[in-house]
């Protein structure tokens, strides 16, 4: 009896062991969502302060499209932005910008200063389109199909080698689909 009571603690850290063991094994990206295969959930945001035209769900629908959560406030979004800019230049997709949780005038200033990745912006201030979309933190990018259907989301930074070995071959995927 004294043995089995010394072997629970050594079984007890044998399983917990095994537990955190296969935590590091996963990507913290990879979060699943809800919306894979459903519809975008329907919105329509006003323009960010210092632009004339907002974002709708709608502008988005009929085209293979990304949906960028994104902030000035963001540490991450400062590190994927160079990637968002050469992908707007080379005019691979469309790239549509969610302001999230912005102070006025801070979303601007920052793509003043960065450059404008973006097709159209809209604002999310008070954050419950993020809310609708599952967001967690920015930045969070979403794969739209030509239905208008979320089919991928990529929580974190998209970088240069995340693009060309997981989004280009699935967004050209879609677009033959």
């Amino acid at each position: 009896m004294k043995r089995l009571f010394l072997l629970v603690p050594l079984a007890l850290f044998v399983v917990v062991g095994a537990f955190l063991a296969n935590g590091l094994t996963r990507d913290p990206s990879n979060m699943p969502s809800q919306l894979i295969d459903r519809p975008l959930p329907e919105f329509d945001l006003s323009a960010i302060e210092g632009m004339e035209v907002g974002l709708s769900s709608d502008d988005i629908k009929g085209q293979v499209a990304l949906l960028n959560v994104f902030a000035s406030w963001c540490v991450s979004c400062h590190i994927e932005h160079p990637t968002l800019m050469a992908l707007a230049a080379r005019n691979e997709i469309p790239i549509y910008g969610l302001n999230w949780k912005e102070k006025p005038g801070d979303g601007i200033a920052w793509l003043n200063r960065l450059g404008n990745p973006y097709t159209l912006i809209g604002d999310d201030q008070n954050g419950r389109v993020a809310i609708d979309l599952g967001v967690t933190g920015a930045p969070e990018t979403f794969v739209i199909d030509k239905q208008g259907r979320v089919r991928f989301r990529v929580a974190g930074p998209i970088t240069d080698q995340y693009w060309t070995d997981v989004l280009a071959p699935m967004i050209e995927d879609l677009r033959r689909s």
